[in-house]
């Protein structure tokens, strides 16, 4: 169930640069001349008492020759525990119906409400194909598609690179299109409709809505010097269709105490287009052998949030084929300007979401990578990683200064990962 949890979905691949860039470079320890390329790797996600998600990943790249490549990556991500349901805490106990209207949970008192019923499991595919089309020149055509039992997904893209200056220059290019269906339990809640009390059933708009996702993308990546390497993105990217979380609800609440009303649950309600902008800036240098990796990138759309995320690694060789990298991670953003931490009775509201990926939110990762290159031809590499977010209330209303309404959330984040070429 509640599979728009994209956050953690984002958490997990957040590493990966661009939907468009479907080829990794192979590790800097092992040779590169080999027919095959076999990247496998199994991540373990942990929210202290809430989300816990397994992800084993498994890509694999053949060299035809003359510069072309076939890419295939699965994955298969699996989400269990307790979810924000978008509820503020109070001072007694909750119950709220599920989704499917089967069955209810109770939420202890001055206790963020989490719905227990979370759990999705999700299956993606990627195939891309790599080849020169013209001098100096590299096309690269994509499909993807996922699969979840309330949402599935269908893609293509397609990028353009052109090298020149000697190829110390390259021009990036590419476009790439989503076509999503959403279908989540219990059908489509109707926007600020009020929660039913179980077993009644709650008002939907329909059982599937349809959601388009477009980003285009253009890049330019400059050899500075032997050991200096700087990439620049910029990314467009536009949502429309179905764009609220049919899973979260907000609290109506009186305008002078704060605390809620008779039949107080709705349901959210987003904008249905959301337009997106994005500037990316990587800086790789060199020393005698290591490697320190710097990025920024800059992100806003027209829903109000602009965020920074700052992403700093460094691998240290050991010698003896091992090394370490610790890396740290900071990101922080604006609320979106329909972001309610609770609704005040009687006000009239175009948009609300109380969900706290949507509030002035700060996240801080850091961790450390340790790696051991088996022979020429394979490495093993194991990854421990601390995770913090902070998100703030949009307001806090007279008898809600009692109540930490919006917890920190912390994580820990292990990974496993062996890369064989043969």
């Amino acid at each position: 169930m509640q599979l728009n949890d994209k956050r953690i979905r984002n958490q997990l691949s957040v590493a990966t640069a661009s939907l468009l860039t479907a080829v990794a470079p192979v590790s800097q320890a092992l040779e590169s001349s080999s027919d095959w390329e076999v990247d496998t790797s199994v991540l373990y996600y942990s929210e202290t008492d809430r989300v816990t998600a397994w992800e084993p990943v498994i890509r694999l790249r053949k060299d035809f020759g003359n510069d072309r490549f076939l890419t295939f990556k699965t994955v298969i991500d699996s989400l269990t525990g307790s979810s924000a349901n978008g509820a503020i805490a109070t001072g007694s106990a909750q119950t709220f119906t599920t989704p499917s209207g089967n069955s209810t949970y109770t939420t202890p008192a001055n206790t963020t409400p989490l719905d227990p019923s979370f759990h999705d499991t999700r299956v993606a595919v990627n195939l891309g194909w790599e080849q020169p089309i013209a001098k100096d020149m590299t096309g690269i055509i994509g499909f993807n598609a996922s699969n979840e039992y309330d949402y599935q997904s269908l893609g293509l893209s397609g990028t353009l690179k052109w090298d020149f200056n000697q190829k110390n220059s390259t021009l990036t290019a590419g476009l790439a299109y989503n076509a999503d269906t959403v279908k989540p339990v219990g059908g489509l809640p109707v926007g600020f409709a009020t929660m039913p009390t179980y077993p009644a059933v709650k008002p939907t708009q329909g059982t599937t809505e349809d959601k388009t996702i477009y980003d285009l993308i253009l890049g330019w990546t400059q050899v500075l010097s032997r050991k200096d390497i700087l990439q620049l993105n910029y990314v467009y990217g536009n949502e429309s269709g179905y764009l609220t979380d049919p899973y979260k609800i907000l609290t109506l609440v009186d305008g002078t105490t704060g605390d809620p009303v008779a039949n107080p649950y709705v349901y959210e309600k987003r904008p249905d287009d959301r337009t997106r902008h994005a500037l990316y800036a990587q800086w790789n240098h060199q020393f005698t052998q290591d490697v320190l990796r710097m990025s920024y990138r800059y992100f806003t759309d027209d829903w109000g949030i602009d965020s920074h995320t700052v992403d700093m690694r460094y691998r240290y060789e050991l010698g003896g084929k091992h090394f370490l990298e610790p890396h740290f991670r900071y990101y922080t953003q604006t609320a979106a300007d329909f972001y309610h931490t609770s609704l005040i009775n009687g006000q009239i509201y175009d948009y609300a979401s109380a969900d706290y990926r949507l509030a002035d939110l700060v996240t801080t990762t850091f961790g450390i990578k340790y790696g051991y290159a088996i022979s020429d031809q394979s490495e093993f590499g194991i990854r421990l990683e601390q995770m913090n977010q902070q998100a703030d209330p949009s307001q806090v209303i007279g008898n809600q200064a009692s109540q930490d309404l919006v917890p920190d959330v912390d994580a820990t984040i292990l990974q496993f990962n062996y890369t064989l070429l043969f």
